[in-house]
C-alpha cells in the first residue's frame, strides 16, 4: 500500500490496519523461529509498513490539533 493511500483512510482505519499488520508479524516471527519462514525480507516489509501506517497517523492526528 502506497502512503497515497494511506493518507486517504481515516484514523481508525488505519489503525485497523497496524493491529492486522502486527499480527500477521507476530506469526511471520513465530515461522522465522522455528525455521519454516522462506522469506525472511517478509519480516523487514512488514515492519517497515507498520511504520508508515504510524508515521501517517501522528500526521493526521497533528493536523487535526
Amino acid at each position: 500500500m502506497k502512503i497515497s493511500e494511506m493518507r486517504e483512510l481515516s484514523v481508525d482505519e488505519l489503525s485497523g490496519k497496524v493491529v492486522d499488520m502486527s499480527e500477521e508479524l507476530f506469526k511471520l516471527r513465530f515461522q522465522n523461529g522455528i525455521r519454516q519462514l522462506e522469506s525472511t525480507a517478509k519480516l523487514k516489509n512488514i515492519r517497515k509498513n507498520i511504520a508508515r501506517v504510524k508515521t501517517v497517523i501522528s500526521e493526521k492526528k497533528a493536523h487535526a490539533a
